[in-house]
């Protein structure tokens, strides 16, 4: 996972106002954090505004749209939004995988590769879209077989003071090499994580042909994947973007 969050039990109750369905009618009901990714709301239940205030709607291909909290930066005048894929509803993950699966399919993978921690449930629910039996999940904890040769250092923007490695079970080499393999992560955003998945799969002699994310965050992880290779960023797909967001004088978060 690469996206930025803070303790949510420490946040207030959120209001929101939407939208929803043919006879529609606006109404205001209280959001805790535990409510968001919860819930795939129709289309065009909540608008595209000037400044959002507690949540940010992002829309899937279908015009669905799932609500995202927006979590404010250390500087405290910037802030991004945030998905945790593994404390979402089942049918918000299930919209996310059956999304992604549609965009990786293009690229005609024999087999996906998943990155650790949140990365890992996504990558099971689209391999089980893509008709696969199994997946190769990444990890973080060496086993004792491991081999340091197919390892690289890793951390994220939300750990950044953690300093682990990447490892991929050489067991598992088999269903790697010689085939069209997709590498998935949760959420793309400095593209730290994603870049050290590159780097093993590198390490491992595969070169994935497609990179797939449930949420672009931002734009800042393009140029790291372009310095790495200039074909990378175009290889690349997402369920949806988000921008970076700046607060404004009147306390909303605005696109920047």
């Amino acid at each position: 996972m690469d996206e930025n969050h803070r303790d949510q039990n420490s946040e207030p109750a959120f209001w929101v106002a939407f939208q929803s369905g043919r006879n529609a009618q606006t109404r205001t009901e209280p959001m805790q954090p535990h409510d968001f990714w919860q819930e795939v709301y129709p289309p065009k239940s909540f608008g595209i505004q000037a400044g959002y205030r507690d949540f940010f709607p992002a829309t899937l291909g279908d015009g669905r749209q799932i609500l995202l909290p927006i979590r404010p930066l250390s500087d405290g005048r910037h802030a991004l939004a945030s998905l945790i894929v593994n404390q979402a509803s089942f049918a918000v993950e299930d919209a996310l995988a059956t999304e992604l699966a549609a965009k990786l399919a293009a690229f005609e993978p024999d087999v996906v590769a998943g990155l650790p921690t949140l990365g890992l449930t996504l990558t099971s629910a689209v391999a089980r879209k893509l008709g696969h039996s199994r997946y190769v999940p990444l990890g973080t904890s060496r086993k004792f077989w491991y081999v340091d040769d197919l390892s690289v250092p890793l951390s994220s923007i939300t750990t950044p003071d953690q300093k682990k490695r990447l490892y991929v079970d050489p067991r598992m080499l088999p269903l790697l090499e010689g085939r069209r393999v997709a590498l998935i992560d949760d959420v793309i955003s400095s593209g730290t994580s994603i870049l050290a998945g590159l780097t093993l799969m590198e390490a491992c002699g595969i070169e994935p042909v497609a990179i797939g994310a449930a949420m672009l965050q931002t734009e800042r992880w393009r140029q790291p994947l372009a310095n790495l290779a200039p074909y990378w960023p175009e290889r690349v797909v997402g369920v949806f973007q988000t921008p970076m967001l700046a607060r404004s004088d009147d306390g909303t978060w605005q696109v920047v």
